[in-house]
């Protein structure tokens, strides 16, 4: 299977969350599946919610059968790399089609999630926590 991956033509897209990166290739195919880390999404995400959010884009272009989908995905927790992954799919469709932009971005599939954990400042607990107050 490697060696269809890197002789087969296709379009890519990068997706970020918090620390999360995705790198999500789309191959057009006649049998569609969705892979994560070498294995099947549905494995690698547990829950229903986090495997319709990374198929989101395909279904909302009405392109869910039309695709093989592979994704490399590293760092921070599922749900934040399941947001990487969307965004990462979706921007991969925009490079097959500029015509999805309009849909994709009616849904909110197209923004960036900027928020990351704020770092620890000197004098503090943690980024905003102060230690404990005493009178005495």
């Amino acid at each position: 299977m490697a060696a269809t991956e890197t002789t087969d033509k296709y379009f890519e897209g990068i997706g970020r969350r918090k620390s999360a990166t995705a790198r999500v290739r789309i191959y057009e195919s006649s049998k569609p599946e969705f892979i994560v880390n070498d294995k099947e999404a549905n494995d690698y995400f547990s829950t229903a919610d986090l495997q319709y959010r990374i198929r989101q884009p395909l279904i909302d272009a009405e392109l869910a059968d039309k695709y093989r989908v592979t994704v490399k995905v590293t760092g921070s927790g599922v749900a934040s790399q399941a947001d990487a992954i969307t965004l990462g799919v979706a921007r991969a469709l925009l490079v097959v089609d500029e015509d999805l932009r309009t849909k994709l971005r009616t849904n909110d599939l197209l923004k960036r999630d900027p928020r990351k954990k704020e770092r620890k400042k000197p004098g503090k607990v943690k980024a905003r926590k102060s230690p404990q107050w005493s009178k005495r």
